[in-house]
């Protein structure tokens, strides 16, 4: 078994490091992020991948399976860097030699012997006992109560029980992120971001869709609140938001305008006593069950002025059913598509607001629809920072979305290690061709990277708590995104082929967590805008910067 050695590591993540900065400086003075999106969208997520390495050297240092869990990881990042590189070195700047040095390490620690004989390490977590207890409390309750129900709800799409989320509510899941002073569990240090990664995880473990992501929106308006938020807006939404009594979706997306923002085209217009919401939003999670919705529309009629036109505004609905609904604000009620009871919503006038569901090949339990909204009236004092909180809204949206980055990236944690889990007991228990398949080197390899892949994404998700309780941490929220998501889907599928037939059919979960994983790299964000409008733009900003401070 070769010896860990966390100093070869660390001077391996440096190389690496080096060539992310030369191609960086490329991209910085000879090219632009829109010419070259091939070797942008390539230098984000490398650079992505070399902090989550970095991430994890303080880990490896903790004993003998972290050590090779973080030499394997290291061997592995360095590795696919040098993919990237093969044929393209003057693109990035570097000679073919530019990772020769690492070259006897990522041989050592992608050997397929030292990775089948590190099979079935997962390596300790290292939390202290408050967060152990967190970690406890969260497993048994999705042990108990959220497995029985996962599957059910993915076969049929079916609606969140009730009960689970007024469990969840009890056990203050949705005031891990709200402050103490508004009925909330935060007190404005690391462990408000320790306590949302490790029950997301925990609940994600379990299911993406009917658990994981339920603290997700309360979050991201929780933030924009606290971001701009009235005192008085404040003291009415967050305590309520806190205590599970009200939920909300979050509505941004429309079938024009995705991750692009700034070109929305819903319109809110002033009317007696609030505004009149028009227009149609796609993409918007578990609008049928909330009670509000975090909506963006664009306040400024002047289109040419972008993000800078949008507001945001707590808009009060009524529950509705799963399966498509139609509300009205005049105190009469309709179905929606598919739909056998409507619901009536709050509020003067005769506006509607219709939601048509949009069925997902995954992902089940939190539903997706398409909203029009018809003179839907919101009242003004609903409008985030009200008079000052005018065409503010992109950037409070912005406050939300980075929480929401590491939240999703916590969420990708949790669906691997289900599906870490279950390959691990499938290649126990199945005999092919007289022996175990967790005893052939190829399972055994795989398991290992899978283990050191979910460790370091892991151990990076604290990291960035950890920047992001002291104000810090904005790049490093959208690179674990970035990294996490896309990693999941490599664990996920080969989580499914080590079950092979079985892994096709529903009735191994691992199916399920397969199809759940896709859709992290989508939402909140999709990949290719994360890295290209997002990672690639602040790497360049800060080159420049150095540039300019010599």
């Amino acid at each position: 078994m070769t010896e860990p050695d966390l100093q070869r590591a660390a001077t391996a993540i440096e190389a690496g490091a080096l060539v992310v900065r030369s191609a960086t400086g490329q991209l910085a003075e000879t090219s632009s992020i829109d010419a070259d999106q091939v070797l942008a969208y390539d230098l984000a997520h490398a650079a992505a991948a070399i902090e989550t390495a970095r991430s994890m050297i303080d880990y490896g240092a903790k004993g003998e399976p972290e050590a090779r869990l973080t030499c394997v990881f290291v061997a592995d990042v360095i590795a696919d860097l040098a993919a990237k590189l093969w044929g393209r070195e003057s693109l990035w700047g570097v000679g073919t030699d530019a990772l020769a040095s690492t070259a006897d390490f990522v041989a050592a620690w992608r050997d397929p012997g030292v990775l089948s004989e590190l099979a079935f390490e997962d390596g300790p977590r290292h939390l202290d006992a408050e967060f152990d207890l967190v970690q406890e409390t969260f497993r048994r309750f999705a042990e108990d109560r959220v497995v029985p129900e996962a599957e059910h709800i993915h076969r049929t799409n079916d609606d969140i029980p009730e009960p689970l989320i007024e469990g969840l509510a009890e056990m203050g899941l949705f005031g891990l992120s709200i402050p103490e002073e508004y009925g909330g569990f935060a007190t404005g240090g690391e462990s408000d971001f320790y306590g949302m990664v490790i029950a997301t995880e925990e609940l994600s473990r379990a299911s993406l869709g009917a658990a994981g992501s339920l603290i997700t929106r309360p979050e991201i308006l929780a933030r924009a609140l606290e971001a701009g938020g009235t005192e008085a807006q404040k003291q009415t939404w967050l305590p309520r938001l806190a205590a599970g009594e009200i939920m909300n979706a979050v509505a941004v997306t429309e079938p024009d305008y995705g991750s692009d923002v700034a070109g929305v085209k819903v319109a809110a217009t002033r009317t007696d006593g609030g505004w009149l919401i028009n227009g149609v939003k796609t993409w918007c999670t578990f609008a049928a069950r909330a009670d509000i919705l975090m909506l963006i529309a664009r306040t400024d009629p002047d289109r040419s002025k972008g993000h800078r036109g949008l507001s945001i505004f707590i808009v009060p609905k009524a529950r509705a059913d799963g399966h498509g609904f139609l509300l009205t604000q005049d105190g009469a009620s309709g179905p929606g598509p598919d739909t056998q009871d409507g619901a009536s919503g709050p509020g003067p006038g005769s506006g509607t607001l219709e939601g048509r569901p949009i069925d997902t090949l995954g992902y089940r339990g939190m539903h997706s629809y398409e909203l029009a909204f018809s003179d839907w009236f919101v009242p003004a004092e609903n409008l985030i920072g009200e008079t000052d909180g005018e065409g503010r809204g992109f950037y409070y949206q912005m406050a939300g979305f980075e929480n929401g980055r590491l939240q999703t990236a916590a969420r990708a944690v949790g669906v691997m290690q289900a599906a870490y889990e279950a390959a691990k007991s499938y290649a126990e228990d199945r005999v092919v061709f007289g022996q175990p398949i967790g005893d052939y080197q190829l399972t055994r390899a795989k398991l290992t990277r899978m283990a050191a892949i979910i460790q370091a994404s892991r151990q990076f998700a604290y990291s960035v708590g950890r920047m992001m309780a002291k104000g810090e941490g904005k790049m490093e929220a959208s690179m674990i995104k970035a990294y996490v998501c896309k990693a999941a889907e490599w664990v996920t599928r080969e989580a499914m082929q080590i079950h092979g037939g079985m892994g096709y059919a529903e009735e191994y979960p691992v199916s399920r967590y397969f199809v759940d994983a896709r859709v992290l790299s989508i939402f909140e964000g999709a990949d290719e805008t994360l890295c290209l409008k997002v990672i690639a733009r602040t790497l360049i900003a800060e080159h420049q910067d150095q540039e300019q401070a010599r």
